[in-house]
């Protein structure tokens, strides 16, 4: 975290684990396959969770908590770690690849949510799912640099408006512009 992803050396992380560089390389055979670990580690994570969702009483709910313990329950230096990997894949095609495969089984679940919500009752049945997937993934990505990165960043008032839009979403209030909507409102 003090030197950024992409100045940091494998000799660096090796001192901070308290390792030689020669144990890390056992492990990892570079700072790549320590984010892929990473990644795939918070990935099953994300699944369970979203299979968890699914199955909850209350899919909506369900999703409140778990941001809730993700923003606001997990150490800032977590959203900054996840910064640094969004930034490095702008410079390494084989980090951008692999945000890519995140980014897309995210939007993946999401939308079987969604679906899944329409299905309880608990979203219009007119939602477009994928729509709702884009909404809740550019607010959570928003929220993630914004607590990375502001010292006086108000989490439950952020959450809270969060919240309110992806009801908004799921009640079918807030919804895509058509073509022609969009060139008309500008």
């Amino acid at each position: 975290m003090r030197l950024g992803f992409h100045a940091a050396t494998m000799q660096h992380v090796a001192a901070e684990a308290g390792m030689s560089p020669g144990n890390l390389y056992r492990y990892f055979r570079s700072k790549e396959a320590i984010v892929e670990g990473l990644c795939a580690r918070d990935q099953e994570e994300r699944r369970k969770s979203f299979a968890a969702f699914a199955e909850a009483g209350c899919v909506v709910e369900a999703m409140a908590v778990a941001l809730r313990a993700n923003l606001l329950g997990k150490p800032r230096e977590k959203m900054r770690l996840i910064l640094e990997i969004w930034a490095e894949a702008g410079r390494n095609p084989a980090i951008a690849a692999m945000c890519d495969r995140i980014d897309l089984d995210v939007r993946h679940g999401l939308v079987a949510l969604v679906e899944t919500a329409k299905t309880k009752g608990e979203a219009a049945r007119d939602v477009d799912a994928d729509f709702a997937a884009r909404v809740m993934i550019t607010v959570v990505m928003g929220l993630f640099k914004r607590r990375a990165h502001e010292a006086d960043f108000d989490g439950e008032a952020e959450l809270s408006l969060a919240l309110a839009i992806f009801n908004g979403v799921f009640a079918g209030t807030i919804r895509a512009l058509s073509a022609r909507e969009a060139r008309e409102s500008v």
